[in-house]
């Protein structure tokens, strides 16, 4: 079982902490002290499945220099305006990284491992981009 604690400071502004892990400032768009609650769904799956395909391909022995994600979700009109949408871009950077290594590790996460992304109600797409830092 997780736990988190949220306490409201002032406005729509909240401070937040899983367990004894760091506080996070969640806030209004309008406010921007930091991420609305939605905004932190993206980051949740995000980075969720980041560390999954980080974990895979260094299992698979990938010489990775670098990974990022980028993440967005489309939301419904009417409440409770969730995301019917998310699209994740994986973008790895290394030295011969094989596009069928990346290929099974985003499956793995978005299939069996990410409970992140498991706990939407959304269509969830995916596209990858692989960055040689050998080529000129």
């Amino acid at each position: 079982m997780v736990h988190a604690h949220l306490k409201w400071t002032d406005g729509m502004q909240f401070i937040a902490r899983a367990e004894d892990g760091p506080a996070v400032v969640i806030d209004s768009r309008d406010g921007g002290s930091g991420p609305s609650p939605m905004q932190m769904v993206l980051m949740g799956i995000a980075g969720c499945t980041a560390v999954d395909v980080v974990l895979i391909m260094g299992k698979k022995r990938a010489k990775m220099t670098g990974f990022e994600i980028h993440i967005t979700g489309q939301r419904a009109e009417t409440p409770p305006r969730r995301y019917t949408d998310v699209h994740v871009e994986y973008i790895l950077r290394g030295t011969g990284i094989k596009p069928k290594a990346v290929e099974q590790a985003i499956q793995l996460s978005e299939e069996k491992y990410c409970s992140a992304m498991a706990s939407i109600n959304a269509n969830v797409t995916h596209s990858y981009r692989i960055i040689d830092d050998s080529e000129p």
